[in-house]
């Protein structure tokens, strides 16, 4: 059985949504669910004033709403189980996550993901910036897990990654990658400027032409061994990545020379 939770009309102010995931509703009743408290704005207020709750607590919580966008840090920290998010999600979503499933139906706000350790979160729609990012003061990011947008990415997507896959299969904006130390960005359309800046181990595969900072110098040409796995698990993920891009020859650029000259950035070598 599913538990749904439906937003009963648009937040007069901001509501922290991070008890909302599935482990921590799981073995929980209804009515238990219902006195949950919330912060909505600056007062507690029980769940059951902002949210119809149908079902008792399951390891699948589908949360709907028109205005969810109004709903903060859901899946925060989440470590098991399915989370939906029917109608898009506010800043936070997925933040520190460990484990279990997180689909985002719409548009995601900012942050999400960040600092995420393990897991899946989907967004069908786009995310806003600082995808996969550490927050002001952290030193790492996102440190593993799978992040799959299926539309855009705001700037510094993946800032302070230290491992995991983050990909996007339409435009990443500004500054992706920015000081990461270890694993993959992927870019199915344009690549923002600056990408890869301050990077020092990771990867950003680019699918079409990028502009790369002067820290990066050309290496070589080649089929890279890892990224073909890394391409059919992100098939099977639902993203549509095609044969050419499977099979294709990939320029390596190493860099940024101001930092350890240990990154990539493989962009995808177009026939002629």
């Amino acid at each position: 059985m599913t538990l749904t939770l439906t937003l009963r009309e648009p937040p007069q102010a901001p509501v922290g949504g991070a008890p909302l995931s599935p482990d921590r509703l799981a073995s929980l009743r209804r009515t238990e669910i219902e006195r949950l408290e919330l912060w909505h704005g600056n007062r507690r207020t029980p769940l059951g004033e902002l949210f119809a709750v149908s079902g008792d607590g399951s390891e699948h919580v589908r949360v709907e709403g028109d205005h969810l966008a109004r709903v903060a840090g859901l899946g925060t920290g989440m470590s098991g189980g399915r989370l939906t998010l029917a109608g898009g999600a506010g800043p936070h979503a997925g933040a520190g996550m460990r484990g279990g499933e997180l689909v985002v139906e719409g548009d995601a706000g900012d942050w999400a993901g960040a600092e995420m350790r393990g897991g899946l979160l989907v967004v069908r729609g786009s995310a806003g910036r600082s995808l996969g990012g550490a927050y002001a003061g952290a030193r790492a990011g996102m440190r593993g897990g799978e992040i799959v947008v299926h539309g855009d990415a705001g700037e510094e997507a993946g800032a302070g990654l230290r491992r995991g896959l983050i990909a996007v299969a339409g435009h990443a904006g500004g500054a992706a990658g920015l000081r990461a130390l270890a694993g993959t960005i992927v870019a199915f359309g344009a690549l923002g400027a600056h990408p890869g800046a301050g990077m020092r181990r990771a990867s950003i595969v680019a699918m079409t032409a990028a502009t790369l900072l002067p820290t990066y110098a050309r290496a070589c040409t080649y089929r890279p061994p890892f990224l073909r796995l890394c391409l059919r698990r992100l098939r099977a993920l639902g993203l549509p990545v095609t044969d050419e891009q499977l099979e294709g020859r990939y320029t390596r650029w190493s860099g940024d020379r101001l930092e350890l000259g240990r990154a990539e950035i493989l962009i995808l070598e177009r026939p002629r």
